[in-house]
């Protein structure tokens, strides 16, 4: 798939992208080629296929649920512009 300086200066623009003028011929040829390897992979025939968790089918170990260091919160929450019942307090920043 070859993509042209419109479409680049178009995604570029969708993205809030500045490119030079001068870097489109580089930026086409770079998309282009990314596409072309996406257009391969679709080509590959995956039926039948399982997808993979772990490419070496190991399971993960992992470690055990417990308690590792006593509850602070006071003494963190001393440098805390505003605190209240426990909680950090912090500004709406949604309507």
């Amino acid at each position: 798939m070859s993509i042209d300086h419109d479409q680049v200066a178009k995604i570029a623009e969708l993205a809030r992208l500045k490119i030079e003028p001068s870097q489109l011929d580089q930026y086409a040829e770079n998309l282009s080629s990314i596409l072309d390897l996406a257009d391969q992979l679709q080509a590959v025939d995956t039926d039948g296929i399982e997808p993979l968790a772990n490419p070496l089918d190991a399971a993960q170990r992992l470690r055990a649920d417990k308690v590792t260091e006593t509850n602070q919160r006071e003494h963190l929450q001393k440098n805390a512009p505003s605190a209240e019942a426990g909680l950090f307090l912090v500004p709406k920043v949604i309507e």
